[in-house]
């Protein structure tokens, strides 16, 4: 039996990128059939789409934005090409924003996760997501019917009744949250119920600590994976393991497109930078073209020790809006990134708020190869134009600022 899904997990890295870009024009001709795609790309040439550089120059639509583009032309912002009376599934995130699912299997994606945890026709899964509006639930379903796995479709709450079902039927796998993980473990024990079966668990909705990791494993549930994915794209990136070793890293799943961007633009980021997530999905239903999911991460160099090819990433590592309310003022990624433009001898910049509440101090930090060759009264004018707040300026070495996405650092004291 293999380890992988498919072979799709370990093709070469190049035969995976030229299928990947032979399909994107494909991809934004399809797009640009639904109306709301076709304001977002108008006047783009489907065919001339063909390569990274092609597709960093369309703009990002982020999940920010959702809510007012659904507003605007409901129920899905003129983002999906199947009408929504055609989908399976309609749900409803906070917000709210609405999510399609439609009828094709696995529409998710969810399949690559849970084979990596190593489930397999005739395992039992207890599926613990929240079957209430919101899609991860049913996630998991279509992974685990592709995979050809009966589901217990458990929910969340109820955690006596969680157990009863743990040892009564045997399940081999845990799919949902790893905090609920804890508290069910909590209640067996509780109870002296045993729950020995349940030996694997996928995680995700939320972050899994080292600590949180090792206590599930300590208590019953050596086998503990994450995954990385969102209401809109579904799986994104999942943990693989090998012998009981967790690897470094997500990896990608073979359907998407991944580009990290510093926050505030849609400018690609060296490897290995901090920046946000932007992902282009090839979904037939809902195509998703540069969707700026609002998390940070970076790619990771190199292969999984697993075998399989993609890329990886660091997995979720915080929230790319860092918008900041400055003496009554919101400031955003975004200005910061244009005084950045307006002056190429930076090289990274980041804004810092200081101070005491009612007293706010802002110093754009830069790092810059040749401090000489700064104009630093242009660039503190340039922070007035475009912020419409004063600000100072501290010329630094190239490496100084640290590698964490953070365009905007709130230092302010609150006490």
């Amino acid at each position: 039996m293999s380890k992988h899904l498919d072979a799709l997990e370990t093709r070469d890295p190049q035969q995976r990128e030229r299928a990947l870009m032979q399909a994107l024009p494909q991809l934004i001709a399809d797009a640009q059939c639904a109306r709301g795609w076709a304001r977002i790309l108008q006047g783009v040439e489907a065919r001339a789409v063909d390569s990274r550089a092609a597709l960093a120059q369309l703009p990002v639509t982020r999940k920010s934005d959702l809510k007012q583009l659904q507003q605007q032309d409901p129920p899905f912002g003129g983002l999906t090409t199947t009408d929504a009376r055609h989908l399976r599934r309609v749900f409803m995130s906070p917000g709210p924003i609405f999510d399609p699912e439609g009828h094709g299997a696995d529409w998710w994606r969810f399949a690559r996760p849970m084979a990596a945890l190593g489930l397999r026709e005739g395992h039992l899964v207890q599926n613990c997501f929240s079957y209430h509006f919101t899609p991860a639930a049913f996630m998991a379903e279509g992974g685990a019917a592709r995979l050809g796995c009966a589901v217990i479709p458990a929910g969340i709450g109820q955690t006596e009744m969680q157990v009863q079902a743990i040892a009564g039927l045997r399940p081999d796998a845990y799919v949902g949250t790893p905090s609920f993980l804890k508290i069910i473990i909590e209640k067996a024990n509780e109870l002296g119920a045993d729950i020995s079966s349940m030996r694997r668990a996928l995680v995700g909705a939320e972050a899994l600590p080292p600590s949180l990791r090792n206590w599930l494993q300590d208590n019953g549930v050596p086998h503990v994976l994450q995954m990385y994915g969102s209401a809109d794209i579904g799986n994104i990136a999942y943990e693989t393991a090998s012998d009981g070793e967790v690897h470094p890293g997500m990896v990608l799943d073979e359907e998407l497109v991944l580009e990290i961007v510093r926050p505030g633009t849609g400018d690609p980021v060296a490897e290995g930078e901090v920046g946000e997530v932007v992902v282009t999905s090839f979904n037939p239903d809902y195509p998703l073209v540069r969707f700026g999911t609002g998390d940070l991460s970076a790619i990771l160099p190199g292969v999984s020790p697993c075998g399989r090819t993609n890329t990886r990433i660091r997995g979720w590592m915080g929230r790319a809006d860092q918008t900041t309310k400055v003496r009554a003022m919101f400031v955003h990624p975004s200005q910061v990134a244009e005084i950045a433009r307006r002056h190429p001898q930076l090289r990274k910049a980041r804004l810092v708020v200081s101070g005491e509440m009612g007293n706010d101090v802002m110093t754009l930090l830069c790092e810059v190869d040749t401090p000489s060759a700064v104009d630093v009264p242009a660039l503190v004018e340039s922070i007035r134009e475009v912020t419409k707040l004063r600000g100072e300026v501290k010329l630094l070495a190239p490496g100084t600022l640290p590698n964490d996405g953070r365009v905007i650092e709130d230092a302010r004291k609150y006490e």
